[in-house]
């Protein structure tokens, strides 16, 4: 069962919203989900801060009191979890949406197969979110670490030290290859980032690249070279257009 929220401040767009998915549930057989309607910005930051976040984020843009752009910043500060996508009548707003990391961005007036499409992304991304682990060799034995909770790793007195997104920290048994060799699984998914010999960030997680260091979310800093930079820049921006289409 996924939680979807549908935040508009307009009662007609809601309700056309909530008909085109409807519709698309209606088709999509198997996939149970819960739709839970808000009128503003503040009501739906209210009841993630106080009863938990959701799974998919429909958001208008142009909402009073908190724009659909600051709402979904404000999510991201509460989990890097869930998939946004954007509905609004503007274009202006498509280079806004990274700030909060959205998964789709359409322009109304949305036709029905455009928004499943959106939707097929999110429910897909989502999916993948949930789905992929690591196992980790420990002292202890072997650890289960879903790769969507690792903020990064990095290279600790020739053990991987793995950094979760709850301030979880994981170190593995000491290496007997390289430190790019040992990370390989996550380099081979175009989330990560090798950043210099001895880290490997999480791109979902990073905030802002600016200067010498990647901003990840819950305030953490990955440095970087000066040579490194024009790659990380690269490599965090095609993350985001080709894992997460916008419309």
């Amino acid at each position: 069962m996924i939680k979807i929220a549908l935040c508009d401040d307009e009662l007609e767009q809601r309700t056309l919203v909530k008909q085109m998915l409807q519709t698309y549930l209606d088709h999509r057989s198997g996939l149970l989900a819960k739709v839970f309607l808000f009128s503003s910005g503040s009501q739906l930051l209210s009841v993630a801060k106080n009863e938990g976040c959701f799974d998919i984020y429909i958001l208008d843009i142009i909402m009073p009191e908190i724009s659909g752009i600051e709402l979904g910043v404000e999510l991201r500060k509460l989990t890097s979890e869930g998939m946004i996508v954007y509905l609004t009548s503007s274009p202006e707003f498509a280079i806004d949406s990274y700030q909060a990391q959205a998964a789709c961005y359409l322009l109304k007036p949305v036709e029905q197969i455009r928004f499943n499409e959106a939707m097929d992304r999110a429910v897909a991304a989502l999916e993948k979110q949930k789905s992929a682990c690591l196992m980790v060799k420990t002292r202890n034995g072997l650890q289960r670490v879903r790769i969507d909770d690792i903020l990064y790793v990095e290279l600790s007195n020739r053990t991987l030290r793995y950094h979760l997104c709850d301030s979880t920290l994981i170190d593995s048994v000491t290496l007997r290859t390289s430190f790019q060799e040992a990370i390989a699984p996550l380099l081979s998914d175009d989330r990560f980032f090798l950043a210099g010999s001895s880290f490997a960030v999480n791109l979902y997680y990073v905030s802002a690249i600016e200067k010498n260091s990647m901003h990840l979310d819950g305030g953490e800093q990955v440095f970087l070279t000066r040579a490194m930079l024009p790659a990380a820049k690269r490599q965090w921006k095609n993350y985001w257009l080709n894992d997460f289409p916008h419309n």
